[in-house]
């Protein structure tokens, strides 16, 4: 839906990077890989890369699908071949290069989920890190250095706590704080900082108390991302 609204089609993306497979980053994959076969008049494989582990996880999300695949090639005679994903695995290094625009990979740290990796998007003299779920540690700050922008998911341990769940508490030991996010940007000397996929889900007007944890560590610029929200470098 948001890939929708912001006026591309499955079928028009180039490259899928995932971070890691916990659901709540992979859920809607299923929708990604059918929308781009089904609905897109050129027939071509969904490219993915992601961790050790993403070719499996792929492959398992056709074989889900694979009732509504069998409906679907019953039904429009054009659709002569199933979806295929092409799968690159990476862990640290070189993950994409095309027209330019080179993306490296290293691995974060979210445990228990292992393993897991963040990506440097370098373009022209700039640079975007997209951290993905991780706490703060070397290769992240590694990652981060110099770049322009730094996108980090982030948790408010003062919010969570206040829920006195454990199951929910536990969220805060293997994600990073606003204020984490505030320190890994500062010793990583970005430009940049902007907070995503909030926990617990920030209520309307808070973005100030957000920026306020994270400015008390980083004096660079400190982004509260809504959705579609376009920053340009």
């Amino acid at each position: 839906m948001r890939l929708a609204a912001a006026g591309v089609h499955p079928g028009q993306l180039h490259q899928v990077f995932l971070t890691h497979l916990h659901s709540d980053h992979v859920t809607d994959f299923n929708d990604l890989v059918t929308t781009r076969w089904a609905a897109w008049p050129v027939l071509s494989p969904l490219p993915v890369t992601g961790p050790l582990g993403t070719a499996a996880f792929a492959q398992r999300t056709l074989d889900m699908l694979s009732e509504d695949i069998g409906y679907r090639m019953a039904h429009h005679d054009d659709l002569n071949e199933p979806p295929r994903c092409e799968v690159h695995e990476v862990a640290i290094g070189l993950a994409f290069e095309a027209e330019g625009v080179r993306v490296g990979s290293a691995p974060t740290d979210h445990r228990p989920v292992v393993p897991t990796v963040g990506y440097r998007v370098d373009h022209e003299g700039k640079s975007i890190v997209l951290a993905g779920d991780t706490v703060p540690c070397a290769t992240l700050d590694a990652l981060c250095a110099d770049a322009d922008v730094y996108v980090q998911t982030v948790v408010r341990p003062d919010l969570v706590k206040a829920f006195n769940l454990a199951r929910f508490n536990d969220v805060v030991d293997y994600h990073s704080s606003v204020e984490d996010a505030g320190r890994t940007a500062a010793r990583a000397g970005v430009k940049t900082l902007v907070l995503t996929h909030m926990v617990p889900g920030p209520v309307p007007g808070s973005d100030s108390e957000w920026i306020a944890q994270a400015a008390e560590h980083f004096d660079g610029e400190i982004v509260f991302a809504h959705d579609l929200v376009r920053i340009e470098i």
